[in-house]
């Protein structure tokens, strides 16, 4: 159905272009490999781009592109794809590149014919798309230049013609060929070529075709010296090429008509020409334009979403109530810190800290006053430790904090325990709980050159001890034991 899309536009009939692609836009045929793949997606960007759906043909010739990244070998697939791209390169006015594209698809066509025939039709299409910019690169070159490249783009032209089964990718060799002769010089020939091509495309219904013949058959007459004839040939070949919304032939052929024209001192018709000429060349400027922009968009729209993406990463890892890292969050941080104080020679510290009979705060003041309380001792707790700790709320009334020792103190553990327990018995509860309740907290320490699990396990049991023996204390574990239980809410 690409096919007919792109049979329908060289007639000239966008609407039903348009209506019938948008059925097949997002079909990729089953089973296709990553080659076939970016063969379908650029081929349809290119399509896109002549409907003027610029954001869509960004869109597809990008995943496209992404696609064809990699070896490609001799991929008859990825051929095609190059091709597509060099023509959306060369409308967005990269032409270096477009031609470099254009030369590479050739040499991998090459390739896959020299293992698979049916290859050969996708390099003769690639020897077209070559050739044809190249006389366009011809048309725009100095003068003592332009026939060498002209005389390039005749040979690729013509072996493309030799290899070529299908009849329109035939009738588009033999109108861009007949231009190549008569580049050259070779007139008489030229004009033969360019009749046959014309001839086949109205029976065809081609009016791409049409339109480059005729605008041959001008180029011819103007040499000849007969402009009345070319102004009239050349005015077919513009008109013929906005019916078809191609703004690159447009632009190129109505230049032509400006100069035959001017030549003829026609003023009229040369203003007429011109005027179209500067409309062609507003509407590439615009789509390039509109290109640019929906790049710079779709840019901005990657950056926020990623950024959307690391803040959700972020959020899935912080505690909403506290806003110190969740049990994830610590998970995630604590293997980094450990592996970095080991390799500095430290011994690595964990604080368990748990608030004592905080079930009684929620009951007796509600859980409000108890969420206020749980902010209160995770903001002393950032107090207490130093900027590169690790402050963790573990779960319900727990918190951990895993110390990036600095070496600062051989027992730098049980002095910042000792530090937050003071800090919690001695705070000012009484904006949060009035003065009849003070919150206390008991704390677990363990040190070992050991993993989060068995840590936290050592520290468990000093914990147990220091709820054992009163409360409102701290207590160390003095060797590591294996993993155990996870905390208790008391």
């Amino acid at each position: 159905m690409d096919l007919e899309v792109k049979a329908l536009l060289n007639a000239g009939r966008l609407a039903e272009a348009n209506t019938l692609f948008d059925q097949v836009v997002s079909r990729v045929p089953p089973g296709a490999d990553r080659w076939q793949r970016s063969a379908v997606l650029v081929g349809r960007a290119k399509l896109a781009w002549r409907l003027g759906r610029i954001p869509l043909a960004l869109e597809l010739a990008a995943e496209g592109w992404t696609d064809l990244d990699g070896e490609h070998g001799d991929n008859p697939a990825a051929a095609q794809a190059m091709h597509a791209l060099a023509y959306l390169l060369e409308g967005i006015g990269n032409r270096r590149a477009a031609v470099d594209m254009l030369r590479l698809s050739v040499q991998v066509a090459r390739r896959a014919a020299e293992t698979e025939p049916a290859a050969t039709e996708i390099l003769s299409h690639c020897l077209q798309g070559l050739g044809g910019t190249l006389n366009f690169r011809a048309i725009s070159s100095d003068p003592d230049r332009a026939p060498a490249i002209f005389e390039e783009a005749r040979g690729h032209l013509k072996e493309g013609l030799v290899l070529a089964k299908d009849e329109q990718m035939r009738r588009a060799l033999l109108a861009a060929y007949s231009r190549s002769l008569a580049g050259v010089g070779e007139l008489e020939e030229a004009e033969e070529n360019a009749r046959e091509a014309l001839r086949q495309a109205k029976g065809a219904g081609d009016k791409w075709t049409s339109a480059v013949a005729g605008w041959v058959l001008a180029v011819v007459r103007r040499e000849q010296g007969d402009l009345v004839q070319a102004r009239t040939l050349a005015s077919r070949a513009v008109a013929a090429s906005e019916s078809i919304n191609d703004p690159s032939l447009l632009l190129r052929f109505s230049l032509d008509l400006a100069d035959i024209c001017a030549e003829m001192g026609d003023h009229v018709g040369e203003a007429a020409a011109l005027r179209c000429s500067v409309a062609a060349g507003r509407t590439a400027t615009e789509t390039l334009q509109e290109g640019l922009g929906q790049a710079l968009e779709q840019r901005r729209v990657a950056v926020q979403a990623q950024r959307m993406a690391v803040a959700a990463q972020e959020a899935a890892a912080r505690d909403p109530l506290t806003g110190l890292a969740n049990r994830l969050g610590l998970e995630r941080a604590a293997a980094g810190l450990l592996e970095s104080t080991a390799a500095r020679g430290r011994v690595p510290w964990l604080v368990l800290v748990d608030v004592d009979r905080f079930k009684g705060v929620n009951d007796d003041a509600g859980h409000a006053a108890g969420d206020a309380t749980l902010r209160e001792i995770a903001q002393l707790l950032r107090r207490e430790c130093r900027a590169a700790d690790l402050v963790a709320r573990w779960a319900g009334d727990e918190f951990v904090v895993l110390l990036n020792d600095e070496g600062t103190s051989a027992e730098v553990g049980p002095t910042v325990a000792e530090r937050i327990r003071a800090a919690v018995d001695g705070h000012d509860w009484t904006v949060v709980l009035g003065p009849t309740r003070r919150p206390t907290v008991s704390i677990g320490v363990a040190a070992g050159p050991a993993k989060l699990d068995q840590l936290f396990a050592a520290a468990d049991m000093a914990l147990y001890r220091a709820k054992r023996h009163g409360r409102n204390r701290v207590e160390v574990e003095p060797h590591l034991i294996t993993p155990g239980p996870l905390p208790r809410n008391n």
